[in-house]
């Protein structure tokens, strides 16, 4: 049995955080479910923007929409590949009840600051998709949070990004239960799957070089650990199981950036520190084959964090201010995204004049 479905079978789902055109069309997201338990699939602006820019396979579906909205070629574009890797997961989907085999949509970075645009286009995303297995993306800034209350009313399933700690976590879960509240009292179906997604080698990333060996690659994993006890206490929690008691899906806790940035790391790193009942890891391809290939079945991730408030004691004793840190993460996230997205339309503007330039 291979790895990657030992660790599916411990209760963590396994998605894969990449989304290509090759990626569909040569069969290989068929074979990573089939073969390797993938059950659900993430994607972001970076991974889009190096899909689109590295590979002509998008050529032709741009040349149909060059002259429409930059944005509206993207979306697109984005769309016929989730919709079609949403097809390939749907029996996953309708056999477990609706909590996995999901895909996500993000909107435009750009709104991160901008509370009532951001719940337009989620709603607007979640319309034009006419997909029951797709997430849209919603990152938890300030606005953010708001918007996530108010797409959670309105329908929408949320997959929360940018989440650093555990209190951006209780911060994300906190507008998901008000939205689900909401929705009870106004009658409504309370059962609106998300997933709240927390960033873990960014920490590591981080700190290298300011922090003594020993310490070295362990802040990710303890910032996980601490965000999974408040995991496993909220749902513990008699609010919590009011709502369940009502209808209400868990929103799961999802590990995300979980791809080795430190070279003389293992590249299943993450993958092995991070297994945990009732959760996601999504993963990059690379890190998903390797693991598959020779990663180890760990023990699971125990429900009272483990040794996270020593390690991370460890950590503030040597001059990191971790409540800080998860706040410049946040804010540096934010911007990336921003950056991978402009990008992006630059990359859909220039194929696009060259598109249409030979056709002149």
């Amino acid at each position: 049995m291979k790895s990657t479905q030992q660790l599916h079978e411990l209760g963590q789902s396994l998605w894969l955080d990449n989304i290509t055109r090759e990626l569909l069309t040569s069969g290989a997201l068929r074979r990573y479910i089939g073969e390797l338990s993938v059950t659900g699939l993430t994607s972001n602006p970076t991974i889009f923007d190096q899909a689109i820019r590295n590979s002509g396979a998008y050529d032709d579906a741009i040349r149909n929409l060059a002259v429409k909205p930059v944005e509206d070629v993207f979306f697109t574009l984005a769309l016929q590949d989730l919709t079609e890797a949403a097809a390939l997961l749907r029996p996953i989907h309708d056999a477990s009840g609706g909590m996995d085999g999901w895909v996500s949509l993000e909107v435009s970075p750009l709104l991160a600051n901008d509370t009532a645009k951001t719940i337009k286009e989620a709603a607007r995303l979640h319309a034009l998709a006419q997909c029951p297995n797709m997430f849209i993306k919603i990152p938890a800034t300030q606005a953010g949070l708001a918007a996530i209350e108010q797409a959670i009313f309105d329908g929408v399933p949320v997959n929360v990004t940018l989440l650093f700690s555990r209190e951006h976590y209780l911060a994300a879960a906190e507008a998901y239960m008000r939205g689900i509240e909401r929705r009870i009292a106004a009658g409504l179906d309370p059962a609106i799957c998300s997933v709240a997604s927390l960033f873990v080698s960014r920490w590591d990333r981080a700190v290298i070089g300011k922090v003594p060996d020993e310490l070295r690659n362990r802040l990710g994993i303890a910032i996980a650990q601490r965000t999974y006890k408040a995991y496993r206490d909220l749902l513990q929690s008699p609010r919590w199981q009011k709502l369940a008691a009502a209808g209400a899906r868990p929103q799961r806790l999802l590990w995300a950036s979980t791809g080795t940035k430190d070279p003389a790391a293992s590249d299943t790193l993450y993958i092995e520190a991070l297994a945990a009942s009732d959760t996601i890891n999504t993963m990059p391809e690379q890190t998903l084959l390797a693991y598959a290939e020779y990663g180890a079945v760990p023990t699971l991730l125990p429900a009272d964090g483990g040794d996270a408030e020593a390690v991370l004691a460890a950590f503030g004793r040597v001059g990191i201010d971790v409540a800080a840190l998860a706040e410049a993460l946040q804010r540096d996230g934010a911007l990336s995204f921003s950056k991978s997205w402009n990008d992006l339309m630059e990359c859909l503007i220039e194929k696009s004049a060259a598109i249409i330039s030979e056709v002149k």
